[in-house]
């Protein structure tokens, strides 16, 4: 029996998965929260556990309580908001931490990002083909779009269209930001685990799996990305990585 129908307009972005998948995850993410604490990348560890809170707060709160768009299935079952609130919660720490991880790295410039873009999307590639030891996927999430995609294209505007405003009023002065670059980062960071959730088939191949593929990388992660950067702008004026304070006569960290 299908637990969730897929017309062929409709984005339903679906996941199955069994529970090795969600512990080897849980591994990673504290294995990973201990590369960064090692290398004293104290404010990306911070803003990724902000990160996986918001997405948390977004996921549970927003999709599932107030717009009832979020369903969890377990063995066919579907679950309640404790069942609900647990897997959600482990969904969105992972791809919260990860995801505010990736972009943070990026956008500071930091000298080791490409061990932490690659620790990361190597595991989102592997992950699950690891997991199939753990036998079938038997626990199924799902969630409707339609509620609120028009909502976050109109937050992706208004949020890009500010920065551009920004930029063009700091001409011919250098810009303070490339805007591509930005954007850029924040279509890969989404595409890389959509991607990989539907070509492990974590993530079902149906008629409308490349139109969420493409709608979700261009717009669910992007919208937020001139807010991160403001946040990042913001914060190393203050701290750096190590969280040691920038003095007021030393330039900020990059």
């Amino acid at each position: 029996m299908d637990i969730v129908t897929i017309s062929e307009a409709a984005i339903v972005p679906t996941r199955n998965l069994n529970l090795l998948y969600i512990i080897l995850d849980c591994i990673f993410l504290v294995i990973f929260a201990a590369l960064l604490i090692w290398k004293k990348r104290y404010s990306t560890l911070l803003f990724a556990l902000f990160g996986g809170v918001l997405y948390t707060v977004v996921d549970f709160g927003g999709f599932y309580l107030l717009s009832h768009t979020r369903t969890v299935y377990i063995d066919g079952v579907l679950q309640g908001m404790g069942g609900t609130f647990w897997v959600l919660l482990w969904m969105s720490m992972s791809y919260g931490m990860t995801n505010f991880a990736f972009i943070w790295t990026l956008i500071g410039r930091d000298k080791l990002a490409k061990y932490w873009v690659f620790l990361i999307v190597m595991w989102w590639m592997i992950c699950p083909s690891i997991s199939e030891l753990g036998g079938e996927a038997t626990i199924t999430t799902s969630r409707t779009t339609g509620a609120y995609h028009g909502w976050m294209g109109v937050a992706l505007v208004l949020s890009y269209l500010l920065l551009i405003i920004l930029l063009l009023a700091k001409e011919p002065k250098k810009a303070f930001v490339n805007v591509l670059y930005l954007c850029l980062i924040g279509f890969c960071v989404q595409f890389g685990w959509e991607f990989s959730l539907l070509v492990n088939g974590i993530r079902p191949m149906n008629e409308a799996s490349i139109r969420t593929l493409l709608v979700n990388s261009c717009l669910e992660t992007n919208l937020g990305m001139p807010a991160i950067y403001a946040i990042r702008y913001f914060w190393s004026k203050y701290f750096r990585e190590d969280l040691t304070r920038v003095k007021r006569e030393t330039a900020p960290e990059a």
